[in-house]
């Protein structure tokens, strides 16, 4: 199983930007998906996650801004980010909780960091 991201890149604050992640490989089904970031010297925190049932969690600094989706196939999720801030700063890493085979514990699976920097 792999998770790809893509999307990263500098703004300038106020900019938007979408990140992408899709997930690859052989997998029973996709419980959540999320989309963490860690900024320097601090620790990797839950910006927004979704579920197989499209329920949706943002972190408090961000409601408004952001916007979490998945594809029709539940494999991609996307975070739209509007109103960047310097402090939206950080590299951005996306997260699946995925069900491999039937009788087995759904597992937490990265992807590899995307870098967002919001700077004039």
């Amino acid at each position: 199983v792999q998770l790809q991201a893509s999307g990263g890149g500098l703004v300038q604050p106020g900019g938007s930007l979408r990140l992408s992640c899709a997930a690859s490989g052989s997998f029973r089904s996709i419980n959540t998906m999320g989309w963490f970031r860690q900024a320097p010297g601090k620790q990797r925190e839950l910006v927004a996650s979704i579920t197989s049932a499209s329920s949706t969690y943002y972190q408090d600094a961000v409601k408004g801004r952001f916007v979490i989706s998945t594809d029709g196939a539940k494999k991609t999720v996307y975070l739209q980010m509007s109103s960047l801030k310097p402090e939206d700063s950080a590299v951005y890493y996306c997260n699946a909780e995925i069900l491999r085979y039937i009788g087995t514990r759904p597992e937490a699976y990265w992807g590899q960091g995307t870098l967002v920097t919001v700077s004039s």
